[in-house]
């Protein structure tokens, strides 16, 4: 196979990757890496391919993260993305399992402050990272409700917890992988990765 035709196969894999036609993606990225088994694009699309066809969410998502981040520094993104794949085992199910659970029953099983709580601080004047950091170290701070978990998750990254905030989106997108706040907020994280 010539290097043209690699990477002209690797552009029709990610179309049929986008096209949501997983299983032509998925052959199309395998032809490439038994050709050329060092290509981390190919190896990375096989997975997210098979994660897609498998049902399994935030595959998309991840997908589209992995675009935006190949803009800037190919290699790069390949090492940011096979680090995400290696490490996403037992990740996604997390937030559906949390949101699953009775709050009272949390609430009582964790030491932990409401999220609400959390903001009236902040709206007494505190500044974000310093209550943060407080409160990381002393106790948890209890999500009820989605709508306080996307700000939260915009307050992780307008503060810099970048690598926080991607762990909980990770989690989030298994759970939600259609939902347009969180995919905002992962094309929010991508662009500040890139500065």
């Amino acid at each position: 196979m010539s290097t043209i035709s690699k990477f002209k196969t690797l552009s029709q894999a990610k179309d049929s990757f986008s096209q949501a036609d997983y299983k032509n993606a998925l052959e199309k990225f395998a032809y490439v890496l038994q050709n050329f088994p060092n290509s981390k694009e190919a190896y990375n699309g096989v997975i997210l391919s098979e994660m897609a066809m498998s049902g399994e969410g935030g595959a998309e998502a991840l997908f589209d993260y992995y675009e935006i981040l190949k803009e800037e520094d190919k290699e790069q993104a390949d090492a940011i993305m096979g680090e995400i794949l290696q490490n996403m085992d037992g990740t996604l199910d997390k937030l559906g399992e949390i949101f699953a659970e009775p709050i009272r029953d949390r609430i009582e099983l964790e030491d932990g402050i409401l999220y609400q709580d959390f903001k009236d601080i902040l709206d007494s004047g505190k500044s974000f990272k310093d209550t943060f950091e407080n409160i990381m170290f002393s106790t948890r701070v209890i999500i009820t409700q989605k709508e306080d978990f996307v700000d939260f998750l915009d307050n992780l990254i307008e503060h810099g917890y970048t690598d926080m905030a991607l762990t909980y989106l990770e989690s989030a997108l298994g759970a939600y992988p259609t939902d347009e706040p969180l995919r905002k907020l992962l094309k929010k994280l991508a662009k500040g990765n890139k500065s």
